[in-house]
């Protein structure tokens, strides 16, 4: 009776989840406050109700009970504790109830803490949530029900996708969706003040925790996934344009622009209906997103195979709700009043750029992923947009956008002059100039992209210290700390990519035991392939021994693993990191002269990639902390309709 409680929960969720979209649209059109006190319980509920429908769903992977389908499919007695209770959200249905329990949950939090907005548009507010998680509630009642049992129950499951069984997984999938979510939340404040015609400074101020929230939560997702690709695949790789890896950039790229926005309405009275248009623009990329990885069309490592229908049915939600909120933008947006206006030359008018180059890439990346789906639909052929396009579309925008970025915060509000600005640029400038010539001196023939990002890393990471410049240090408040840190993540980054880009080497090889080979500044040797056993899983594992220079050797231990339940096969690199960079080595299968493949790269200053998206989200962690601090000391008295 387990599964069938777990079901009985979402059924209840469901129910309040229309109940509370009724007495949300009563609220507003009728104006009573009296409703704001029965709307805010029933959210709170539905959030517990879906926690415990998930919690009971977590239960029944942990304990294999195999006569729930989804936990045959997905789950094995063999496999260890850690994917049990990851393997959850490992599969469709699962990661669905995922996304149901967070949106619901964050819709509770809304009701419970936000006391900035006045009570009409909180209503309308909630009441738009409650219409997002209706639509994922039929769902999964419907269409993917994660409760649903098999009798009679098999002696064994089927396990988890090897390439899943990472602790990755367990970090992750979560940490998207709860980005994902956080902008979900944004979107409801948005259509809420459309409904309301409260499209101001108090909206943005309510908003903006969730966006930087959001933007936070992707910025680790996208990191932390880039990070176990590289390892878990073996490819060497660490960002490969896959569609399902450009669903998760899309929805950062609008969340970026969009915390620069809400951040000028919130504290300038600027940018108001593009404001709202990027919050739901940041929705829509979500829940693209949502229907690439979970409708089928793709074939990816990270997406989920599913009945087409499916995939119907979230292409439906998302015409249903991008479609219906772009139609009452369009109706409301000339009631929005024009903001504050600014001087081209100014902070404002650097957002500005910054965000139209953001949508710029959006739409880039956007065309490119969606393309070849589109084209084989139409004309049956498969076409395929890799890294050559994506690079040199959306590589030199990158450029200017983080040039923007430098000259940014050293701008004033409202009002600037260009002559200033560059004269407040000349350290930043002067430190691009030494490093343009430090490379074409140290690295001749080194290729342009890679060339202008070491150069506008350099400039960025000075100028993005630029807020610090005359402040005192003690009293500096936390969202400037934040500031100067993110955009110094950025620069960190930036470096990284541009390194690993121009100076990687590559030896790919044949080798026999014994044999001695070298790449970058590592002399690399097989010494012996050995047959192991996992807890799981059988492998072969090479022994190779490294030295660099006179250093001393060291070992490594790649893998080549087979799981038998599913039956797959998969590598385990074995990476050694030092200061300056990542030694990294895959073994392969052998032939019949008894050689193994091997492949080695060295890659310098790689590890600088995801230190600099650590020090980005942990910049924008810094900021949630000192705006909510400054809203709760400048909180006025709670506004009523």
């Amino acid at each position: 009776m387990i599964a069938e409680a777990g079901l009985a929960a979402l059924w209840l969720a469901a129910a309040l989840a229309a109940l509370q979209l009724v007495l949300g649209c009563m609220g507003v059109a009728s104006q009573r406050i009296d409703l704001l006190a029965a709307v805010r319980p029933v959210a709170v509920v539905q959030g517990v109700l879906t926690g415990i429908a998930f919690a009971i769903l977590i239960w029944l992977f942990v304990t294999v009970d195999l006569s729930v389908a989804l936990v045959a499919a997905n789950d094995a007695s063999t496999k260890p504790l850690l994917y049990k209770f990851a393997g959850t959200w490992g599969n469709h249905e699962g990661s669905m109830l995922m996304w149901v329990t967070i949106l619901a949950m964050a819709g509770g939090a809304v009701a419970i803490f936000e006391r900035r907005l006045n009570e009409r548009t909180l209503i309308a507010t909630l009441a738009a949530q409650a219409a997002i998680g209706l639509g994922f509630y039929a769902f999964l009642l419907f269409a993917s029900n994660p409760f649903a049992r098999l009798d009679p129950a098999p002696v064994e499951g089927q396990g988890l996708n090897p390439l899943l069984q990472d602790p990755g997984l367990a970090f992750h999938p979560p940490t998207l969706y709860l980005g994902y979510v956080g902008l979900s939340v944004a979107f409801s404040f948005a259509v809420g003040a459309l409904v309301t015609r409260d499209v101001g400074a108090a909206f943005a101020r309510a908003m903006r925790p969730w966006v930087l929230g959001a933007w936070i939560l992707l910025t680790l997702g996208i990191t932390a996934g880039s990070y176990w690709a590289y390892y878990e695949l073996g490819w060497g790789g660490w960002w490969f344009w896959d569609p399902v890896e450009n669903a998760s950039l899309m929805p950062w790229l609008a969340a970026t622009a969009l915390l620069h926005s809400v951040t000028v309405l919130a504290t300038r009275e600027g940018l108001r209906a593009w404001t709202v248009m990027l919050a739901v623009v940041a929705f829509s990329m979500s829940m693209v997103g949502t229907f690439l990885v979970r409708s089928g069309i793709l074939t990816s490592v990270h997406a989920f195979a599913v009945d087409p229908k499916r995939g119907t049915f979230i292409l439906a939600l998302l015409a249903i709700y991008i479609g219906g909120a772009l139609a009452l933008f369009a109706l409301r947006v000339g009631t929005v009043r024009e903001g504050s206006r600014f001087d081209a030359v100014s902070r404002e008018g650097s957002l500005v750029i910054n965000n139209l180059l953001l949508s710029a890439i959006l739409g880039i990346v956007l065309v490119g992923t969606l393309y070849p789906l589109v084209a084989e639909a139409v004309t049956g052929e498969k076409l395929s947009v890799g890294p050559p396009y994506f690079n040199s579309a959306a590589g030199p925008l990158a450029l200017v956008l983080v040039a923007v970025m430098a000259a940014g915060p050293i701008m004033r509000w409202r009002r600037d002059d260009l002559k200033a600005t560059l004269i407040r640029l000349a350290g930043p400038l002067l430190l691009s100039a030494l490093a343009l010539l430090a490379v074409i001196l140290l690295a001749p023939g080194i290729r342009i992209l890679p060339l202008l990002g070491l150069v506008a890393a350099s400039g960025v990471g000075l100028a993005s210290f630029a807020p610090l410049w005359g402040r005192n240090l003690r009293r500096t408040p936390f969202y400037i700390w934040g500031m100067v840190i993110a955009h110094f993540g950025i620069a960190v980054s930036m470096a990284g990519m541009a390194a690993e880009s121009a100076f990687t080497k590559e030896t790919l090889v044949a080798a026999r035991i014994g044999e001695s080979h070298r790449v970058g500044p590592y002399t690399v040797r097989l010494d012996d392939v050995m047959p192991v056993a996992g807890p799981n899983y059988t492998a072969i594992e090479g022994t190779v021994v490294a030295q660099r220079g006179n250093g001393a050797p060291f070992t490594l231990h790649p893998q080549t693993r087979n799981f038998p339940s599913p039956q797959t096969e998969t590598n385990e690199a074995a990476i050694t990191t030092v200061l300056d960079g990542q030694l990294y080595i895959v073994v392969g299968r052998s032939d019949d002269e008894g050689r193994w493949q091997l492949r080695l790269w060295w890659k310098p200053f790689v590890t600088l990639i995801w230190l600099g998206g650590a020090l980005v989200a942990f910049g924008g962690l810094l900021s949630l902390i000192g705006r909510v601090r400054r809203e709760v000391r400048h909180a006025p008295p709670r506004s009523t309709i």
